[in-house]
């Protein structure tokens, strides 16, 4: 998932099956994040239909056979908590995790930046497949789908955090 310098901290399984750690997940030398905001292109909902905000924790997009849904980071410079929520055409096939900011400014002000994560919680293939396989008409999704679907194969149904 992330970049190639990763470092194993430790992790465990929750009763679903989705990988979990605390501050225990895997320090991961990211690539490329860039930012998104609710008034940007591609509207104010997140791929399941909630409104996009940011409190606590904030929303993220990303390609779901790379970065599952439900999978918890925290960004090591800013100690911001996201959790990818989200999909994007634009993010398929790539590394890359589409942050979101609160507003236009803070949008642009990120820019496009390299970041180190701390992985939280590993987020779930099996929900992926879920939400995604309602929409599998769409080529996009089609493609996180069948990378999925391999993974899995490998994998055991959950994404291990080898995979990752």
């Amino acid at each position: 998932g992330g970049g190639a310098a990763e470092r194993e901290l430790s992790n465990t399984r929750g009763r679903d099956g989705t990988a979990r750690g605390s501050d225990h997940g895997r320090r991961a030398a990211h690539g490329p994040t860039t930012a998104d905001t609710h008034t940007a292109a591609g509207g104010s909902r997140n791929a399941g239909g909630t409104k996009l905000c940011g409190k606590d924790v904030m929303r993220a997009a990303a390609d779901w056979s790379r970065w599952p849904l439900g999978r918890k980071f925290r960004v090591v410079d800013t100690d911001e908590i996201f959790q990818i929520d989200d999909y994007g055409s634009a993010l398929i096939g790539t590394n890359t995790i589409d942050l979101y900011k609160t507003n236009r400014f803070e949008m642009n002000r990120w820019g496009v930046r390299s970041v180190d994560i701390d992985i939280l919680e590993w987020g779930s293939a099996t929900k992926s497949l879920s939400v995604l396989a309602q929409r599998s008409r769409n080529r996009h999704v089609r493609a996180m789908i069948d990378s999925l679907a391999k993974a899995t194969e490998r994998n055991n149904s959950n994404l291990s955090p080898a995979f990752f």
